[in-house]
């Protein structure tokens, strides 16, 4: 196999990388984004959009802060059903000179949005609810109720639809997140639109507002935390560095270590990883550096991979030489 020689002096170590590694004249890394994906993003925007305006119609006639509150968070899932749409769109866009990886990583930032958008609107919440406890205001029970139905099931559609797509995907895991806030809101409603039509108890508007407010800032909190670790190129979930690295050295003849092993997401489901392997006497680089690729593919999900050669054959002592392509 032919080899373009990239020689680094790090004293008795000289490194090689195979050639059939990475063409970036011909080969592109943009992942392929899911029709479906897309399809069911764009659907779930516009039952949102259109619902949000009934809600909020319906939140200021019926002077209720649960439906008003609702409605905001409607408001912050149709725009972030639109960053995500917009997301899978410019996914699809090839990569380019200056983005060899393409543009899927928008994705991820459009993630980090959507949890962005989902503290302001916990901010937002309770405030108005501070303020409605302290001087609660009248609320018809009545149209209440019916917009907090009505709502509910829009949300409970929605739900269903991006359920069907791809859930683990960060955009997608988002947009059920905002949704499934969606439906807490729309329970919180109908439940206080019931209080007050039996009890006439005005504060139980405001105060489960704050109760759905605090379940929405558990899953912002928790999508912050997944969208950063990729945008730092974190190991993503499940993925185990030193037990994907023994794993090599177990499963592989000829590879006596691997090191400088680098796992990260490109975005959501696309693992990549570089490293060095170092092989032991005799070992066919070509073979060695294909059942590497190989095993990351299919045993740990690991789809993309730049492997280099350490010919001094100590890749775990050896400084960093790993280069991404």
């Amino acid at each position: 196999m032919a080899e373009d020689e990239h020689k680094h002096d790090h004293g008795a170590h000289s490194h090689v990388h195979p050639s059939h590694d990475h063409d970036h004249a011909g080969h592109s890394h943009a992942p392929k984004v899911s029709a479906g994906n897309e399809r069911a993003v764009l659907i779930g925007l516009c039952l949102t959009a259109g619902f949000m305006v009934a809600e909020i119609i319906g939140g200021v006639l019926s002077g209720s802060l649960a439906l008003i509150a609702d409605a905001g968070h409607m408001l912050t899932d149709t725009i972030a059903l639109f960053l995500a749409w917009l997301g899978f769109r410019l996914g699809r866009r090839p990569a380019d000179a200056r983005r060899s990886f393409g543009y899927s990583r928008l994705e991820v930032l459009a993630g980090l949005i959507n949890a962005l958008s989902l503290f302001a609107l916990v901010g937002w919440i309770a405030y108005e609810a501070v303020q409605r406890f302290f001087s609660p205001e009248e609320v018809l029970a009545g149209p209440m109720l019916i917009v907090a139905v009505l709502g509910l099931v829009v949300n409970l559609v929605v739900f269903r639809i991006l359920s069907s797509a791809d859930a683990d995907h960060v955009n997608i895991k988002g947009a059920l997140l905002h949704v499934l806030g969606d439906l807490l809101g729309s329970v919180g409603a109908i439940a206080a639109a019931v209080t007050i039509w039996l009890t006439g108890w005005m504060p139980i508007d405001p105060i489960l507002s704050v109760l759905v407010a605090i379940l929405i800032l558990r899953s912002a909190w928790a999508l912050l935390m997944r969208t950063f670790n990729i945008l730092m190129e974190g190991a993503p979930d499940g993925v185990d560095i030193a037990e994907v690295r023994a794993d090599l050295r177990r499963a592989i003849p000829g590879l006596i270590d691997a090191g400088h092993l680098h796992v990260w997401a490109l975005s959501s489901g696309k693992t990549m990883a570089t490293l060095d392997i170092a092989l032991a006497p005799n070992a066919d680089p070509a073979t060695v550096t294909a059942a590497v690729k190989e095993r990351l593919e299919h045993e740990h999900d690991i789809g993309h991979a730049t492997v280099e050669i350490d010919w001094g054959g100590d890749a775990a002592s050896c400084p960093a030489a790993a280069a991404r392509h």
